[in-house]
Protein backbone atom coordinates (compact mmCIF):
# COMPACT_ATOMS: atom_id res chain seq x y z
CA UNK A 1 0.00 0.00 0.00
CA UNK A 2 1.36 3.30 -0.73
CA UNK A 3 2.09 6.15 1.66
CA UNK A 4 -0.54 8.75 1.23
CA UNK A 5 0.67 12.28 1.74
CA UNK A 6 1.70 13.48 5.56
CA UNK A 7 -0.69 14.28 7.78
CA UNK A 8 -0.91 16.16 11.15
CA UNK A 9 -0.69 14.12 14.04
CA UNK A 10 -3.14 14.92 17.31
CA UNK A 11 -2.38 12.97 19.86
CA UNK A 12 -4.92 14.73 22.29
CA UNK A 13 -7.65 11.14 22.56
CA UNK A 14 -5.31 8.36 21.85
CA UNK A 15 -7.13 4.78 21.36
CA UNK A 16 -5.38 1.80 22.39
CA UNK A 17 -7.30 -1.45 21.36
CA UNK A 18 -7.67 -5.06 23.23
CA UNK A 19 -9.63 -7.61 22.05
CA UNK A 20 -9.81 -9.82 24.30
CA UNK A 21 -13.03 -11.02 25.87
CA UNK A 22 -12.10 -8.77 29.27
CA UNK A 23 -12.54 -5.29 27.85
CA UNK A 24 -13.80 -5.85 24.33
CA UNK A 25 -17.59 -7.78 24.59
CA UNK A 26 -18.20 -10.68 23.14
CA UNK A 27 -20.24 -10.19 20.18
CA UNK A 28 -18.61 -6.73 18.94
CA UNK A 29 -16.24 -6.13 16.44
CA UNK A 30 -13.35 -4.00 17.10
CA UNK A 31 -13.74 -2.43 13.82
CA UNK A 32 -16.71 -1.07 14.79
CA UNK A 33 -15.34 0.03 18.06
CA UNK A 34 -12.77 2.05 16.80
CA UNK A 35 -15.09 3.79 13.95
CA UNK A 36 -17.58 4.82 16.65
CA UNK A 37 -14.35 6.10 18.68
CA UNK A 38 -13.21 7.78 15.31
CA UNK A 39 -16.73 9.78 14.69
CA UNK A 40 -16.64 10.66 18.54
CA UNK A 41 -13.59 12.15 18.59
CA UNK A 42 -10.48 10.18 18.78
CA UNK A 43 -7.34 11.80 17.00
CA UNK A 44 -5.00 8.78 16.72
CA UNK A 45 -5.49 4.85 16.98
CA UNK A 46 -2.64 2.34 18.16
CA UNK A 47 -3.19 -1.63 17.18
CA UNK A 48 -2.33 -3.41 20.65
CA UNK A 49 -2.26 -7.13 19.96
CA UNK A 50 -0.20 -9.28 22.06
CA UNK A 51 -1.37 -12.70 21.24
CA UNK A 52 -2.38 -12.82 17.39
CA UNK A 53 -0.37 -14.39 15.08
CA UNK A 54 1.15 -11.79 12.54
CA UNK A 55 -0.79 -12.82 9.79
CA UNK A 56 -3.92 -12.32 12.10
CA UNK A 57 -2.68 -8.68 13.36
CA UNK A 58 -1.95 -7.85 9.95
CA UNK A 59 -5.44 -8.47 8.87
CA UNK A 60 -7.19 -6.75 11.57
CA UNK A 61 -4.62 -4.08 10.90
CA UNK A 62 -5.39 -3.35 7.22
CA UNK A 63 -8.75 -3.05 8.00
CA UNK A 64 -8.70 -0.22 11.12
CA UNK A 65 -5.99 0.71 8.51
CA UNK A 66 -9.15 2.24 5.69
CA UNK A 67 -10.97 3.70 9.15
CA UNK A 68 -8.35 6.03 10.18
CA UNK A 69 -7.16 6.93 6.78
CA UNK A 70 -10.90 8.27 6.46
CA UNK A 71 -10.78 10.17 9.16
CA UNK A 72 -7.01 11.54 9.14
CA UNK A 73 -6.01 9.65 11.83
CA UNK A 74 -3.00 7.63 12.12
CA UNK A 75 -2.74 4.06 13.09
CA UNK A 76 0.21 2.77 14.94
CA UNK A 77 0.93 -1.23 15.44
CA UNK A 78 2.20 -2.00 19.29
CA UNK A 79 5.50 -3.62 18.85
CA UNK A 80 5.34 -5.51 15.78
CA UNK A 81 7.86 -3.36 13.48
CA UNK A 82 7.34 -5.98 10.21
CA UNK A 83 3.39 -5.64 10.56
CA UNK A 84 3.36 -1.68 10.35
CA UNK A 85 5.75 -1.79 7.35
CA UNK A 86 3.27 -4.44 5.06
CA UNK A 87 0.41 -2.75 5.74
CA UNK A 88 2.08 0.90 5.35
CA UNK A 89 0.40 2.04 8.48
CA UNK A 90 1.97 5.29 10.15
CA UNK A 91 4.45 3.87 12.47
CA UNK A 92 4.56 2.04 15.44
CA UNK A 93 4.45 1.81 19.32
CA UNK A 94 7.50 0.16 21.24
CA UNK A 95 7.65 -0.51 24.91
CA UNK A 96 10.83 -0.77 27.22
CA UNK A 97 11.11 -4.52 26.19
CA UNK A 98 10.55 -4.18 22.37
CA UNK A 99 12.76 -3.53 19.81
CA UNK A 100 14.75 -0.64 19.90
CA UNK A 101 14.69 2.93 18.38
CA UNK A 102 17.47 2.87 16.18
CA UNK A 103 16.80 -0.34 15.03
CA UNK A 104 12.88 0.77 14.15
CA UNK A 105 14.12 3.47 12.33
CA UNK A 106 16.48 1.77 10.12
CA UNK A 107 13.66 -0.82 9.48
CA UNK A 108 10.63 2.05 9.34
CA UNK A 109 12.49 5.21 7.33
CA UNK A 110 12.35 8.56 8.43
CA UNK A 111 8.96 9.37 7.90
CA UNK A 112 7.15 6.85 10.14
CA UNK A 113 5.96 7.78 13.63
CA UNK A 114 7.56 5.89 15.94
CA UNK A 115 6.27 5.93 20.20
CA UNK A 116 7.81 4.73 22.86
CA UNK A 117 6.90 3.54 26.63
CA UNK A 118 8.29 5.19 29.76
CA UNK A 119 7.97 4.85 33.31
CA UNK A 120 10.51 7.23 34.64
CA UNK A 121 12.12 9.91 33.93
CA UNK A 122 15.74 8.53 32.24
CA UNK A 123 13.29 6.53 30.39
CA UNK A 124 11.85 8.83 29.40
CA UNK A 125 14.94 11.17 28.03
CA UNK A 126 16.75 8.35 26.91
CA UNK A 127 13.81 7.15 24.52
CA UNK A 128 13.61 11.44 23.42
CA UNK A 129 17.18 11.26 22.95
CA UNK A 130 17.24 8.32 20.67
CA UNK A 131 14.74 9.50 18.84
CA UNK A 132 11.33 9.00 19.50
CA UNK A 133 8.70 10.76 18.12
CA UNK A 134 6.36 10.41 21.07
CA UNK A 135 5.86 9.02 24.25
CA UNK A 136 3.31 6.83 26.51
CA UNK A 137 3.94 8.06 29.93
CA UNK A 138 2.20 5.47 32.81
CA UNK A 139 0.95 4.01 34.21
CA UNK A 140 -0.97 6.64 35.64
CA UNK A 141 -3.85 4.68 37.47
CA UNK A 142 -4.11 0.94 38.72
CA UNK A 143 -5.43 -0.81 35.57
CA UNK A 144 -6.33 -4.42 34.90
CA UNK A 145 -5.50 -3.85 30.86
CA UNK A 146 -1.69 -3.98 31.05
CA UNK A 147 -0.54 -7.26 30.72
CA UNK A 148 3.46 -6.57 31.48
CA UNK A 149 4.70 -7.13 35.09
CA UNK A 150 6.92 -4.23 34.90
CA UNK A 151 3.74 -1.22 34.49
CA UNK A 152 3.19 -2.29 37.84
CA UNK A 153 4.84 0.92 39.30
CA UNK A 154 1.75 3.70 39.30
CA UNK A 155 2.88 7.24 38.64
CA UNK A 156 0.08 8.92 39.46
CA UNK A 157 -0.49 12.83 38.10
CA UNK A 158 2.42 13.79 40.12
CA UNK A 159 4.69 11.14 38.65
CA UNK A 160 3.18 11.91 35.46
CA UNK A 161 4.70 15.81 35.79
CA UNK A 162 7.81 14.63 37.18
CA UNK A 163 8.84 13.31 33.95
CA UNK A 164 7.45 16.22 32.06
CA UNK A 165 10.04 18.37 34.00
CA UNK A 166 12.49 16.35 33.29
CA UNK A 167 11.73 16.18 29.26
CA UNK A 168 12.14 19.95 29.81
CA UNK A 169 15.24 20.18 31.59
CA UNK A 170 16.38 18.22 28.74
CA UNK A 171 15.30 19.97 26.17
CA UNK A 172 12.49 17.61 25.17
CA UNK A 173 9.38 19.82 25.95
CA UNK A 174 8.56 19.88 22.04
CA UNK A 175 8.44 15.96 22.14
CA UNK A 176 4.56 15.34 22.30
CA UNK A 177 3.58 12.83 25.51
CA UNK A 178 0.32 11.34 26.22
CA UNK A 179 -0.92 9.81 29.71
CA UNK A 180 -2.02 6.21 29.79
CA UNK A 181 -2.70 3.81 32.51
CA UNK A 182 -6.91 4.01 34.29
CA UNK A 183 -7.72 7.10 32.74
CA UNK A 184 -11.12 7.65 32.09
CA UNK A 185 -13.22 10.55 31.70
CA UNK A 186 -14.03 11.17 35.46
CA UNK A 187 -10.27 11.81 36.09
CA UNK A 188 -9.23 12.66 32.76
CA UNK A 189 -9.52 16.43 34.16
CA UNK A 190 -7.66 16.27 37.27
CA UNK A 191 -4.75 14.31 35.25
CA UNK A 192 -4.60 17.29 32.77
CA UNK A 193 -4.63 19.52 35.52
CA UNK A 194 -2.03 18.00 37.47
CA UNK A 195 0.31 15.97 35.25
CA UNK A 196 1.63 18.43 33.85
CA UNK A 197 4.42 20.69 34.32
CA UNK A 198 4.80 24.61 33.71
CA UNK A 199 7.35 24.12 30.61
CA UNK A 200 5.28 20.96 29.07
CA UNK A 201 1.88 20.09 29.56
CA UNK A 202 0.65 16.77 28.29
CA UNK A 203 -0.60 16.85 24.89
CA UNK A 204 -3.24 13.67 25.02
CA UNK A 205 -5.00 11.16 27.03
CA UNK A 206 -4.35 7.27 26.11
CA UNK A 207 -7.00 5.15 27.21
CA UNK A 208 -7.92 1.27 26.31
CA UNK A 209 -11.09 -0.01 28.48
CA UNK A 210 -12.64 3.85 28.25
CA UNK A 211 -13.44 3.75 24.97
CA UNK A 212 -12.91 -0.29 24.05
CA UNK A 213 -15.46 -1.41 27.03
CA UNK A 214 -17.66 1.69 27.07
CA UNK A 215 -21.23 1.23 26.06
CA UNK A 216 -20.99 3.97 24.06
CA UNK A 217 -17.30 4.39 22.25
CA UNK A 218 -18.34 7.57 20.36
CA UNK A 219 -19.89 9.34 23.32
CA UNK A 220 -16.79 8.03 25.27
CA UNK A 221 -14.79 9.61 23.08
CA UNK A 222 -16.27 12.80 22.47
CA UNK A 223 -16.32 13.32 26.69
CA UNK A 224 -12.30 12.55 26.81
CA UNK A 225 -12.05 15.19 24.03
CA UNK A 226 -14.26 17.94 25.70
CA UNK A 227 -11.69 17.35 28.48
CA UNK A 228 -8.45 17.80 26.43
CA UNK A 229 -10.11 21.01 24.82
CA UNK A 230 -11.21 22.23 27.81
CA UNK A 231 -7.58 22.14 29.43
CA UNK A 232 -5.85 23.66 26.68
CA UNK A 233 -8.08 27.10 26.55
CA UNK A 234 -5.47 28.42 29.57
CA UNK A 235 -2.74 27.33 27.13
CA UNK A 236 -3.53 29.51 24.55
CA UNK A 237 -4.57 31.74 26.54
CA UNK A 238 -1.32 32.27 28.15
CA UNK A 239 0.44 32.42 24.73
CA UNK A 240 -1.21 34.78 22.96
CA UNK A 241 -0.23 37.14 26.28
CA UNK A 242 3.37 35.93 26.32
CA UNK A 243 3.76 36.23 22.18
CA UNK A 244 1.95 40.03 21.81
CA UNK A 245 0.77 38.37 18.12
CA UNK A 246 0.46 41.56 15.77
CA UNK A 247 -3.77 41.05 14.59
CA UNK A 248 -3.96 43.40 11.33
CA UNK A 249 -7.34 44.01 10.91
CA UNK A 250 -8.81 45.19 7.57
CA UNK A 251 -12.10 46.11 8.45
CA UNK A 252 -14.69 48.93 8.69
CA UNK A 253 -14.64 52.58 10.65
CA UNK A 254 -17.52 51.41 12.82
CA UNK A 255 -16.01 48.36 14.87
CA UNK A 256 -12.25 49.20 14.33
CA UNK A 257 -12.07 51.06 17.90
CA UNK A 258 -13.64 48.02 19.42
CA UNK A 259 -11.46 45.38 17.65
CA UNK A 260 -8.50 47.26 19.17
CA UNK A 261 -9.49 47.47 22.50
CA UNK A 262 -10.48 44.11 22.70
CA UNK A 263 -6.85 43.13 20.71
CA UNK A 264 -5.45 44.67 24.01
CA UNK A 265 -6.99 43.12 26.63
CA UNK A 266 -6.20 39.77 25.07
CA UNK A 267 -2.34 40.65 24.72
CA UNK A 268 -2.31 41.52 21.11
CA UNK A 269 -1.22 43.90 19.26
CA UNK A 270 -3.76 45.22 16.74
CA UNK A 271 -2.94 47.66 13.78
CA UNK A 272 -6.07 49.27 11.83
CA UNK A 273 -4.67 49.18 8.13
CA UNK A 274 -6.95 48.69 4.97
CA UNK A 275 -4.31 49.40 2.39
CA UNK A 276 -2.84 46.55 0.81
CA UNK A 277 0.11 47.99 -0.08
CA UNK A 278 1.32 47.65 4.06
CA UNK A 279 0.20 43.90 3.99
CA UNK A 280 3.75 42.59 2.99
CA UNK A 281 5.78 44.76 5.80
CA UNK A 282 3.22 43.72 8.70
CA UNK A 283 2.84 40.02 7.38
CA UNK A 284 6.52 39.87 7.93
CA UNK A 285 6.14 40.65 11.53
CA UNK A 286 4.29 37.25 12.87
CA UNK A 287 0.63 37.74 13.27
CA UNK A 288 -2.23 37.78 11.62
CA UNK A 289 -4.70 38.88 9.14
CA UNK A 290 -8.69 39.81 9.62
CA UNK A 291 -10.23 40.25 6.39
CA UNK A 292 -14.04 41.85 7.76
CA UNK A 293 -16.69 42.13 4.99
CA UNK A 294 -18.70 44.67 6.96
CA UNK A 295 -17.92 46.78 3.70
CA UNK A 296 -17.43 46.10 0.33
CA UNK A 297 -16.36 48.24 -2.20
CA UNK A 298 -14.46 47.44 -5.51
CA UNK A 299 -11.25 48.88 -4.21
CA UNK A 300 -11.40 47.39 -0.48
CA UNK A 301 -11.90 44.03 -2.40
CA UNK A 302 -8.98 45.01 -4.35
CA UNK A 303 -7.04 45.61 -0.96
CA UNK A 304 -8.23 42.54 0.55
CA UNK A 305 -7.46 40.41 -2.15
CA UNK A 306 -3.63 41.63 -2.15
CA UNK A 307 -3.37 41.68 1.50
CA UNK A 308 -4.70 37.72 1.53
CA UNK A 309 -1.88 37.45 -0.97
CA UNK A 310 0.19 38.47 1.18
CA UNK A 311 -0.06 36.69 4.07
CA UNK A 312 -0.08 33.50 2.59
CA UNK A 313 2.52 34.06 0.82
CA UNK A 314 4.25 34.84 4.13
CA UNK A 315 2.95 31.86 5.81
CA UNK A 316 1.00 33.85 8.23
CA UNK A 317 -3.20 32.80 9.03
CA UNK A 318 -5.71 34.67 7.64
CA UNK A 319 -9.47 34.95 9.42
CA UNK A 320 -12.57 35.50 7.22
CA UNK A 321 -15.22 36.75 8.68
CA UNK A 322 -17.94 36.96 5.81
CA UNK A 323 -20.23 40.05 6.98
CA UNK A 324 -23.91 40.50 5.49
CA UNK A 325 -22.80 37.65 2.98
CA UNK A 326 -25.89 36.43 2.05
CA UNK A 327 -27.50 39.97 2.27
CA UNK A 328 -26.53 41.24 -1.63
CA UNK A 329 -25.42 39.29 -5.00
CA UNK A 330 -22.71 42.32 -4.67
CA UNK A 331 -21.46 40.27 -0.99
CA UNK A 332 -21.81 37.08 -2.37
CA UNK A 333 -19.61 37.43 -5.24
CA UNK A 334 -17.08 38.90 -2.60
CA UNK A 335 -17.31 35.47 -0.72
CA UNK A 336 -16.61 34.07 -4.09
CA UNK A 337 -13.67 36.14 -5.18
CA UNK A 338 -12.06 35.91 -1.44
CA UNK A 339 -12.23 32.19 -1.37
CA UNK A 340 -10.99 31.52 -5.00
CA UNK A 341 -7.87 34.26 -4.05
CA UNK A 342 -6.15 32.09 -1.28
CA UNK A 343 -6.31 30.45 1.81
CA UNK A 344 -7.49 31.16 5.05
CA UNK A 345 -6.86 30.12 8.81
CA UNK A 346 -10.42 30.43 10.19
CA UNK A 347 -13.85 31.44 8.37
CA UNK A 348 -16.34 32.84 11.10
CA UNK A 349 -19.82 33.87 10.83
CA UNK A 350 -23.37 33.35 11.81
CA UNK A 351 -25.38 30.65 10.18
CA UNK A 352 -26.83 32.50 7.60
CA UNK A 353 -23.36 33.84 6.48
CA UNK A 354 -21.78 30.35 6.63
CA UNK A 355 -24.77 28.65 4.90
CA UNK A 356 -23.81 31.10 1.81
CA UNK A 357 -19.83 30.40 2.57
CA UNK A 358 -20.61 26.54 1.70
CA UNK A 359 -22.92 27.27 -1.42
CA UNK A 360 -19.28 29.25 -2.93
CA UNK A 361 -17.18 26.45 -1.75
CA UNK A 362 -19.72 23.68 -2.76
CA UNK A 363 -20.73 25.47 -6.32
CA UNK A 364 -20.44 23.42 -9.33
CA UNK A 365 -20.63 25.99 -11.92
CA UNK A 366 -20.42 29.49 -12.29
CA UNK A 367 -24.39 29.55 -13.35
CA UNK A 368 -25.21 28.12 -9.77
CA UNK A 369 -22.85 31.15 -7.92
CA UNK A 370 -25.37 33.68 -9.88
CA UNK A 371 -28.74 32.27 -8.08
CA UNK A 372 -29.65 33.77 -4.93
CA UNK A 373 -29.33 31.51 -1.89
CA UNK A 374 -32.38 29.63 -0.63
CA UNK A 375 -33.15 31.73 1.99
CA UNK A 376 -31.68 35.81 1.72
CA UNK A 377 -30.12 37.18 5.28
CA UNK A 378 -31.18 39.92 6.60
CA UNK A 379 -28.69 42.30 6.48
CA UNK A 380 -25.81 40.97 9.12
CA UNK A 381 -28.41 39.25 10.98
CA UNK A 382 -28.69 35.92 10.39
CA UNK A 383 -32.28 34.62 9.48
CA UNK A 384 -31.22 30.82 8.75
CA UNK A 385 -32.49 28.69 11.90
CA UNK A 386 -30.25 25.32 12.34
CA UNK A 387 -30.31 22.54 14.93
CA UNK A 388 -26.92 22.13 16.35
CA UNK A 389 -26.71 19.02 14.16
CA UNK A 390 -27.11 20.91 11.51
CA UNK A 391 -24.50 22.96 12.39
CA UNK A 392 -22.13 20.91 13.12
CA UNK A 393 -22.11 19.38 9.48
CA UNK A 394 -22.11 23.04 8.21
CA UNK A 395 -18.65 23.96 10.09
CA UNK A 396 -17.56 20.37 8.99
CA UNK A 397 -18.57 20.91 5.53
CA UNK A 398 -16.85 24.31 5.47
CA UNK A 399 -13.77 23.20 7.33
CA UNK A 400 -13.01 19.98 4.92
CA UNK A 401 -13.43 22.91 1.96
CA UNK A 402 -12.80 22.14 -1.88
CA UNK A 403 -8.97 20.64 -1.35
CA UNK A 404 -8.30 24.48 0.98
CA UNK A 405 -8.87 23.19 4.91
CA UNK A 406 -9.47 25.47 7.73
CA UNK A 407 -11.33 25.88 10.94
CA UNK A 408 -14.80 27.04 10.45
CA UNK A 409 -16.43 29.13 13.47
CA UNK A 410 -20.42 28.99 13.16
CA UNK A 411 -21.60 31.95 15.50
CA UNK A 412 -24.95 31.79 17.86
CA UNK A 413 -26.45 31.06 21.17
CA UNK A 414 -24.04 27.94 20.94
CA UNK A 415 -20.69 28.36 18.95
CA UNK A 416 -19.78 26.00 16.33
CA UNK A 417 -15.97 25.10 16.05
CA UNK A 418 -14.86 22.57 13.58
CA UNK A 419 -11.55 21.59 11.95
CA UNK A 420 -13.38 18.85 9.47
CA UNK A 421 -11.91 15.80 12.05
CA UNK A 422 -12.88 17.61 15.68
CA UNK A 423 -16.15 19.42 15.96
CA UNK A 424 -16.59 21.25 19.35
CA UNK A 425 -19.19 23.39 20.60
CA UNK A 426 -19.11 26.28 23.09
CA UNK A 427 -21.98 27.53 25.18
CA UNK A 428 -20.58 30.27 26.68
CA UNK A 429 -21.66 34.14 25.74
CA UNK A 430 -24.12 36.65 27.11
CA UNK A 431 -27.20 38.24 25.41
CA UNK A 432 -25.90 41.90 25.69
CA UNK A 433 -23.40 40.63 23.02
CA UNK A 434 -26.13 41.00 20.60
CA UNK A 435 -26.93 44.64 21.86
CA UNK A 436 -23.84 45.81 21.09
CA UNK A 437 -21.74 46.67 17.45
CA UNK A 438 -19.11 44.95 16.47
CA UNK A 439 -18.87 42.06 18.73
CA UNK A 440 -18.65 39.19 16.08
CA UNK A 441 -16.15 41.06 14.64
CA UNK A 442 -14.37 41.48 17.61
CA UNK A 443 -14.28 37.67 18.12
CA UNK A 444 -12.96 37.52 14.62
CA UNK A 445 -9.81 40.01 16.33
CA UNK A 446 -9.37 37.51 19.75
CA UNK A 447 -9.61 34.20 16.89
CA UNK A 448 -6.22 36.09 14.53
CA UNK A 449 -4.39 36.52 17.83
CA UNK A 450 -5.26 32.92 18.87
CA UNK A 451 -4.00 31.48 15.94
CA UNK A 452 -1.32 33.72 15.15
CA UNK A 453 0.26 32.67 18.70
CA UNK A 454 -0.72 29.07 18.71
CA UNK A 455 -0.17 27.94 15.15
CA UNK A 456 0.49 24.29 16.64
CA UNK A 457 -3.45 23.66 16.35
CA UNK A 458 -5.75 26.33 15.20
CA UNK A 459 -8.52 23.86 15.91
CA UNK A 460 -8.08 24.36 19.93
CA UNK A 461 -6.69 27.98 18.98
CA UNK A 462 -10.35 28.62 17.62
CA UNK A 463 -11.96 26.94 20.24
CA UNK A 464 -9.94 28.81 23.25
CA UNK A 465 -10.36 32.31 21.78
CA UNK A 466 -13.97 31.30 21.94
CA UNK A 467 -14.38 30.57 25.18
CA UNK A 468 -12.45 33.11 26.60
CA UNK A 469 -14.53 35.57 24.57
CA UNK A 470 -17.76 34.25 25.69
CA UNK A 471 -16.96 33.64 29.48
CA UNK A 472 -15.65 37.18 29.62
CA UNK A 473 -19.00 38.24 28.51
CA UNK A 474 -20.44 36.41 31.24
CA UNK A 475 -18.48 37.86 33.89
CA UNK A 476 -19.27 41.22 32.51
CA UNK A 477 -22.94 40.83 32.74
CA UNK A 478 -22.59 39.51 35.88
CA UNK A 479 -21.27 42.41 37.22
CA UNK A 480 -22.93 45.10 39.58
CA UNK A 481 -22.04 48.43 37.64
CA UNK A 482 -23.89 46.81 33.93
CA UNK A 483 -26.87 47.90 33.56
CA UNK A 484 -27.41 47.47 30.00
CA UNK A 485 -25.14 47.90 26.80
CA UNK A 486 -23.72 51.14 27.27
CA UNK A 487 -22.37 49.70 30.72
CA UNK A 488 -21.34 46.19 29.20
CA UNK A 489 -19.01 46.83 26.37
CA UNK A 490 -16.20 48.65 28.91
CA UNK A 491 -17.17 46.10 31.49
CA UNK A 492 -16.37 43.72 28.76
CA UNK A 493 -13.03 44.86 27.97
CA UNK A 494 -12.12 44.65 31.72
CA UNK A 495 -13.00 41.18 32.15
CA UNK A 496 -11.05 40.04 28.65
CA UNK A 497 -8.28 41.76 30.38
CA UNK A 498 -8.79 40.32 33.78
CA UNK A 499 -9.04 36.56 32.57
CA UNK A 500 -5.35 37.01 30.34
CA UNK A 501 -3.96 38.32 33.88
CA UNK A 502 -5.22 35.65 35.89
CA UNK A 503 -4.28 33.35 33.47
CA UNK A 504 -0.93 34.49 32.80
CA UNK A 505 -0.89 34.26 36.62
CA UNK A 506 -1.73 30.50 36.56
CA UNK A 507 -4.75 31.40 37.92
CA UNK A 508 -7.37 29.46 36.29
CA UNK A 509 -10.54 29.84 38.77
CA UNK A 510 -12.18 31.47 36.06
CA UNK A 511 -12.32 28.39 33.57
CA UNK A 512 -14.79 26.80 36.14
CA UNK A 513 -17.25 29.38 33.75
CA UNK A 514 -16.13 27.59 30.07
CA UNK A 515 -18.68 25.36 28.55
CA UNK A 516 -17.23 23.10 26.21
CA UNK A 517 -18.31 20.10 24.62
CA UNK A 518 -17.31 17.31 21.52
CA UNK A 519 -19.72 16.86 18.92
CA UNK A 520 -19.83 13.56 17.64
CA UNK A 521 -19.64 13.55 13.47
CA UNK A 522 -22.63 11.44 12.31
CA UNK A 523 -22.25 12.21 8.88
CA UNK A 524 -25.49 14.41 8.98
CA UNK A 525 -25.78 15.86 5.71
CA UNK A 526 -25.69 20.13 5.34
CA UNK A 527 -29.31 21.68 5.13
Amino acid sequence: MADPPPMTVDYSVYLVTDSRPAILAPGRRLAHVVDAALRGGATAVQLRDKLGSDADVAAQARELLGLTRARGVPLLINDRVGVALEVGCEGVHLGQDDMDVAQARRMLGPGKIIGVSARSPAEAVAACDAGADYLGIGTVFSTTTRRKTDTATILGPAGVGAILAALAAAGHASVPTVAIGGIDAANAPAVLAHASAPRKPLDGLAVVSAIVAAADPAAAAARLLSAVLRARVPLVVERVARATPVSHNMTNLVVQNLAANVALAVGASPIMANYALEAPDLAGLGGALVINMGTVTPEGLDNFVKALAAYNDAGRPVVLDPVGAGATAVRRDAVKKLLSAGTFAVIKGNASEMLTVHSVITADDQEHQRQPPREAQRGVDSTATLTITQRAALARSIARGRGRPCVAVVTGVSDIISDGRRTARVDNGHELLGAITGSGCSLGTVLSAAVAAYEEDPFVAAVAATVMFGVAAEMAAARSDVRGPGTFVPAFIDELHAVRRATAERDWRWLALAKVEAIQDDDAPVP
